[in-house]
């Protein structure tokens, strides 16, 4: 794994169709903004594991394994672990939407 660090309002670039800035950082939430050709599809990764899943495909080992020092889930409260999953099934809803239109 390539590991680089980054400023608010610095970018990496992958390849040459693929931008990824830091929009923001606030605490240990980092903004990214990530510009990339549309037939690329670009997940949050819990919606990514969630599509794979659905499609009877077992995502890769590393996209399954949880960050070290977090839950499963994106924080501790139930409020926020129910609106976390709520964006994540709309998410993923979208994403089919949009593969299935192709």
């Amino acid at each position: 794994m390539l590991v680089l660090t980054r400023k608010s309002n610095q970018s990496i670039m992958i390849g040459d169709d693929i931008e990824i800035t830091v929009l923001s950082v606030m605490g240990e939430k980092v903004r990214i903004g990530i510009q990339a050709p549309r037939e690329i599809p670009v997940f949050r990764q819990e919606v990514y594991v969630e599509i794979q899943q659905e499609r009877g495909q077992d995502p890769p080992p590393e996209a399954v394994t949880a960050p070290r020092g977090h839950g499963a889930a994106n924080g501790a409260n139930g409020a926020g672990d129910a609106r976390a999953a709520g964006d994540a099934r709309a998410a993923v809803d979208a994403a089919r939407r949009r593969l299935d239109a192709d």
